[in-house]
């Protein structure tokens, strides 16, 4: 999804089972750059915005170390796949799926995400 700059006024969400759950404002997304946010569970989400204004939510824990840091790591893409690699032990993580691109095994949860 592209968004234009004058629709900063809209909120970023995340589907959480049957619900939606509002996060921040998309003015709070830098391209490139990651934002935690604290689910209601106490978990939390890893939310990114692409340059061309797709919008990504993944699991913020790191399930090599255990440390919420996904939110931190650098973002690219691989065979036009954007991830996000742990700034741990740079593990990546494909930004759509949750796929471990190091470890075929391994994931983390995707979220839907969307702007209202």
């Amino acid at each position: 999804m592209t968004l234009a700059p004058e629709t900063t006024d809209l909120k970023v969400q995340l589907r959480l089972a049957e619900n939606w759950f509002t996060v921040c404002d998309l003015s709070q997304l830098l391209p490139g750059r990651g934002v935690a946010a604290l689910l209601p569970d106490g978990s939390q989400a890893a939310l990114f915005r692409d340059r061309e204004g797709r919008l990504y939510g993944i699991d913020n824990r790191d399930p090599f170390t255990g440390a919420a840091v996904l939110s931190r790591g650098l973002t690219g893409t691989h065979r036009g796949r954007p991830f996000v690699a742990s700034p741990l032990l740079k593990q990546r993580f494909d930004l759509e799926t949750g796929q471990c691109l190091d470890d075929e095994r391994v994931r983390v949860t995707p979220y839907e995400v969307r702007t209202t």
